[in-house]
Order: C-alpha cells, then structure tokens, then sequence
C-alpha cells in the first residue's frame, strides 16, 4: 500500500467545527491536518530512503550500510504504524456505519 492511495481517505475526513469553549482551544489544529502532516513525514522519509539506497549503490561518498539499513527501518515502522492507524479509523468507521439509530 502506497501513502497516495491513504491520502485521499485522509482529505475526506472533516473534522467537527468546535464552538468556542466547548471541547477544543483556540488554535488547536484539527485531526486531519496532524494525520495529513504524519502521511506527509512518512512519505518524505521513504523518499530519503530511496535516495539513501541509491547514493550506496552508486558508491557515493558518505553513503553507508548502516546508515541507509537504520533508515529504512525507521521507514518501514513508521509507515505500519501509518497503516495500523488507517486500519483503525476504517474499522472504527465501519462499526459507526453499522450502528442502527
């Protein structure tokens, strides 16, 4: 699964306009653009790691074996915690849907 494919499902959740004083302060930003910003960071850092992987297979100076395997494990963990978060909201969304009113 791609992070673009996440993105449109991520644009589509709106989040609640609060009245003031009641559940959110001022300024606080909303659920979609922190989960927007996350899919952003997890994005940026797969596309260091392809460059990463590049620069070493190109034996570029600088480019290291450790370096580039640290990164993309830290890729790798941060986009299952982007997709555990995804399989979340879906099966939260889901069992919304299924409530009977």
């Amino acid at each position: 699964m791609d992070i673009k494919s996440i993105m449109p499902m991520i644009t589509a959740v709106k989040a609640p306009t609060a009245k003031p004083g009641v559940g959110a302060t001022p300024g606080t930003p909303s659920f979609s653009n922190v989960l927007q910003d996350a899919l952003s960071k997890v994005s940026e850092s797969q596309k260091q790691v392809g460059q990463l992987q590049r620069d070493y297979q190109l034996g570029k100076e600088g480019a290291s074996l450790e370096q580039t395997m640290v990164a993309m494990q830290k890729a790798q963990v941060e986009f299952q915690a982007a997709v555990t978060v995804r399989n979340r909201l879906v099966s939260a969304y889901t069992e919304i849907m299924n409530m009977s009113v």
